[in-house]
């Protein structure tokens, strides 16, 4: 972690050295420690420290890209005139109006002290406490318990300054027989809000309910996501399509359907960096503030997320502070911290009202087949159990699915009460659990 003033004075220092007719800097630091765990043992405790500067210098509508983390002068300066060097010999970009003007940016507050300052020991007593959970059933747990401080400094030749500092904390843990597993994690700010026990106890209950599991033929069932499942389905969706980058590049199913209805009413999805129940990031990462913005309201397709590039290419078009790291039309704007609106039922009333279906922990190695249909593919994991007359019957064989997430989302019949916070990358979800009147189960294994 650099610090507000060093990392100001680190942006300042290099657009010192920029003769560019526009100049962006952006630091990244971070503090990074990891205590993994296998076979009931941590087998390894890491830390990392870095800090990345990485500029963009503009000649009229050509931009060039170069970084370091070496921080002295000699290399920012160095950086800043490979940068310049880059940006001469490219071709114009037709689109590329201008950096973003400074706006206010609203304090917020993602940083944890206790966070920041957990030690080698707190973290392996964590996992022991997990560890020893699962041994008490004679399962091995395996997993990680990262916890990281986070800096982010932007600034440009037009005005913008801007930092952030934040932490996070993740506790991951698999607890396995050799005929189950079963998976938990959380995710907070402050690690001491984490909680080993309860993550323990998640996993393990799930193991040892998925001990003896039977093999269910595939097809459209009633399911109930818990809440990585779901987060895993959003996550896709935002991807597919809240990007004004693939509306104009008419890649996004949302393409000539903004303003028209494309899931179940019962779905509202929105982004807000400033929500402290979320993880926070107040700006982007071209130091645009960041604000509440609604992207599907009772199942209607409201907006999608700009960065300056892509509101540039669109007359009346702002920035909505989405930008991620990269070179300009690179990956495009993102939606990153995004909140599925929560319902009134429990999993309980979920399981209650079902006839015959799956109840899904979590899915695995999911991937697009057809993203402007929002069709993806991939695999329940860890805790997959068939559910009849209202009660769980007992585990069953994992399924492959493949699904339209839109098609999911427009058959939901209930929502859960109770959101998980869900990490990424600055950034992170907040997600119920859903039951989905029908689900496309297309396969099944051995396992």
């Amino acid at each position: 972690m650099v610090g507000r003033e060093n990392a100001l004075s680190l942006i300042d220092l290099a657009l010192k050295h920029s003769q560019g007719d526009q100049t962006e800097v952006l630091l990244r630091g971070e503090d990074s420690y990891l205590t993994r765990f296998a076979t009931n043992h941590i087998h390894q405790n890491v830390g990392e420290k870095d800090a990345t500067l990485a500029v963009r210098v503009i000649f009229g509508k050509k931009i060039g890209s170069a970084s370091t983390n070496t921080l002295d002068e000699g290399s920012v300066r160095r950086t800043v005139e490979k940068a310049a060097e880059i940006a001469r010999l490219q071709r114009e970009n037709p689109d590329f109006k201008s950096l973003p003007d400074p706006s206010p940016v609203p304090e917020t507050d993602g940083f944890s002290r206790r966070t920041a300052e957990i030690s080698p020991e707190d973290r392996a007593k964590a996992v022991g406490a997990v560890i020893a959970k699962a041994k008490a059933k004679g399962f091995e747990a395996a997993g990680a318990y990262s916890t990281r401080a986070r800096e982010l400094a932007i600034g440009n030749s037009l005005g913008v300054r801007a930092y952030h500092a934040s932490t996070g904390a993740d506790l991951v843990t698999v607890a396995m027989s050799p005929t189950s597993s079963g998976y938990a994690e959380q995710s907070e700010v402050d690690a001491a809000r984490i909680d080993p026990g309860a993550v323990a106890d998640t996993a393990v209950r799930k193991c040892a309910e998925s001990v003896e599991s039977v093999k269910v033929e595939p097809g459209e069932y009633e399911v109930i996501l818990e809440e990585l499942a779901v987060a895993n389905l959003v996550g896709y969706l935002a991807r597919l399509g809240f990007s004004a980058l693939g509306l104009q590049e008419g890649r996004s199913f949302l393409v000539g359907k903004l303003g028209q209805k494309i899931v179940g009413e019962n779905i509202t999805l929105w982004d807000d960096g400033l929500d402290p129940t979320g993880i926070v990031m107040p700006f982007d990462f071209e130091g645009v503030p960041k604000e509440k913005l609604t992207l599907i309201e009772d199942g209607v397709a409201k907006n999608v997320v700009y960065d300056s590039y892509t509101a540039g290419r669109e007359p009346g078009k702002r920035s909505t502070g989405h930008a991620t790291p990269g070179f300009f039309g690179n990956f495009g704007p993102a939606p990153m911290n995004l909140f599925l609106k929560p319902g009134d039922a429990t999993i309980e009333d979920m399981i209650k009202s079902t006839k015959r279906g799956i109840l899904v922990t979590r899915f695995h190695y999911t991937n697009p087949i057809h993203p402007v249909k929002t069709i993806i593919t991939g695999m329940t994991r860890d805790g997959t159990f068939l559910i009849e007359d209202g009660k769980v019957k007992g585990a069953v064989k994992n399924f492959r699915f493949t699904q339209s997430v839109l098609e999911a989302f427009s058959n939901v019949e209930l929502i859960g009460k109770t959101p998980k916070l869900i990490g990424g990358f600055f950034g992170g979800m907040s997600v119920p659990a859903l039951k989905v009147g029908k689900f496309n189960f297309t396969g099944v294994t051995e396992f």
